[in-house]
């Protein structure tokens, strides 16, 4: 059986629908994680096919100056990891949610607890971007009796044998990497950015999503 996300995503894109899958920074609130459930609905309310929330982190090697600014406000908040599974164990919504975090933090935390502790929330999701495909045996073996996909990242350099590996099995969708760096405000794309996701599409039997340096509203409307 496919795991709900990737269920929930395929029905959208067979409706002839844009996929949209925001990104909010868990504890980037007044109310630090006690308002995220109203973000959340908020989003839910929009329309939304997904959510992605960030797990702060104090080196976040893959983030740009944007949710780098935002982790570190959702950190002064207190945030933590078990804080935030414990708020996600309370919210009520039909809206999958994809957990975005760095590897140490899942490590701390434990890999099996974690994936645990998430089995009766609405995460269906979980991108690791430091997180090399080689060492996703740390992570999916313990996803693979769950409704919780692992997401693979794929950046503009990966050729198509690379890019076969890294999607085989995958679920939810793949994550394509729009630019070469961190994230944030680009519109500086490569020119050959539309044949390389051409080229994901062909490759991938599940949504691809393209993300990083995503900013404005014709940016949507191309990878849309």
């Amino acid at each position: 059986m496919p795991k709900t996300l990737t269920e929930k995503l395929n029905a959208i894109k067979a409706a002839g629908k844009g996929i949209f899958v925001p990104y909010i920074m868990a504890g980037d609130h007044e109310k630090g994680l006690d308002g995220l459930g109203e973000t959340i609905h908020f989003l839910e309310d929009l329309g939304v096919s997904a959510i992605e929330v960030g797990i702060p982190f104090s080196d976040p090697v893959a983030d740009g100056p944007v949710i780098e600014e935002a982790g570190l406000r959702s950190l002064a908040h207190g945030t933590s990891t078990q804080a935030l599974v414990e708020t996600l164990k309370t919210i009520e919504t039909e809206i999958p949610l994809v957990i975005m975090t760095y590897f140490n933090s899942l490590f701390q935390y434990g890999v099996e607890n974690f994936v645990k502790d998430l089995a009766d929330t609405a995460v269906k999701g979980l991108i690791i971007p430091d997180l090399p495909h080689e060492h996703a045996n740390f992570v999916e073996p313990f996803l693979a009796d769950t409704d919780i996909a692992l997401i693979p990242l794929v950046s503009l350099t990966t050729g198509i044998e690379r890019q076969k590996e890294l999607i085989e099995g995958a679920e939810g969708f793949v994550y394509a990497v729009a630019i070469n760096g961190v994230t944030g405000k680009s519109g500086n794309y490569r020119a050959d950015l539309d044949k390389h996701l051409a080229q994901l599409h062909q490759v991938a039997d599940i949504p691809v999503l393209t993300g990083f340096g995503v900013s404005s509203q014709a940016d949507l409307e191309r990878f849309n």
